[in-house]
């Protein structure tokens, strides 16, 4: 029985669902993540997310099913292998974006972040269909759903999103669209058939856009924290400590994606790497003391 539900947990991608804890970022540097109903609200939006996220992916699975069986990778995920049929993807798929509508509709409760969903959703469904195919569109279109998670957070809780939040949000989630986009690349010089946006890329162009992506990045975040508005709420200037760790992180993640060239998966990426998932906790932690504890 176990061997039979797998596959269709797989075909969710649960693994992916550490994006959406970008949901939790506007109320955690906004001071307020520690108030009880604005966590509840977040992680029931959260949820929410999480499964409109995964009929995406079930339906973008669906769409690209005969592509995915001649990449050396993807031909393993459950459609393309055979293990779920489309008929089981097409109920699965249906039925997280009911429960989400359901948990959106009697948990949280909030307008804006229906439309935030909605609106999410259309622009997946546009990407999964057409506009991934558009080479710079297709990162961009990457970006923006990460920008929506900021957004969505900023609004279950009430935080009103500072402009580095979001400039750091999007020129991120770039930077890792962009790693994604190098490990397709190598593949494509290798003979491997992937996406049709790839062959408006090259590893020089991708390569130069990352580094202008984490240049830009690093210089956003010292200002962020050095900002008035940081410094008033925190009531001290000590903020900039926890840049250290974004320096160290996105160095990190140059070197696994240039040097080692395994930047395929930036989500197994961070689960698996131990320096780079010891940086990023060692991020949140330094955060959450100069934030609430000092």
């Amino acid at each position: 029985m176990v061997d039979g539900v797998k596959p269709h947990v797989r075909l969710l991608r649960p693994q992916q669902w550490v994006k959406n804890t970008f949901i939790f970022i506007p109320p955690f540097f906004g001071g307020s993540i520690l108030q009880l109903p604005i966590l509840t609200n977040l992680v029931a939006g959260f949820a929410a997310f999480s499964l409109l996220a995964s009929a995406v992916y079930v339906i973008n699975d669906w769409i690209d099913v005969e592509h995915d069986r001649l990449h050396p990778q993807k031909r393993n995920r459950p459609l393309a292998s055979g293990a779920v049929s489309k008929g089981e993807a097409a109920v699965l798929a249906g039925a997280a974006i009911a429960i989400s509508a359901g948990l959106t509709a009697f948990l949280v409760r909030e307008p804006v972040f229906t439309y935030i969903l909605l609106f999410y959703f259309v622009l997946n469904l546009l990407y999964s269909f057409w506009l991934k195919k558009i080479s710079i569109v297709d990162v961009v279109i990457i970006a923006v759903g990460f920008l929506l998670r900021i957004c969505a957070g900023g609004v279950i809780s009430g935080v009103l999103l500072s402009k580095w939040i979001i400039i750091m949000a999007f020129l991120l989630a770039l930077f890792l669209a962009f790693a994604k986009r190098r490990d397709d690349v190598l593949l494509n010089l290798q003979g491997v058939a992937t996406r049709k946006s790839i062959s408006g890329y090259n590893l020089e162009f991708i390569s130069s856009a990352m580094m202008l992506m984490s240049s830009v990045i690093m210089i956003a975040y010292i200002m962020y924290t050095v900002s008035p508005e940081v410094v008033t709420r925190s009531r001290h200037d000590l903020g900039y400590i926890t840049s250290f760790w974004v320096i160290v992180g996105i160095l990190r993640y140059l070197q696994l994606t240039i040097v080692e060239q395994r930047s395929g998966d930036p989500t197994k990426l961070l689960l698996k790497d131990k320096f780079l998932l010891l940086t990023v906790l060692c991020w949140i932690v330094t955060n959450f003391a100069t934030i609430y504890l000092l």
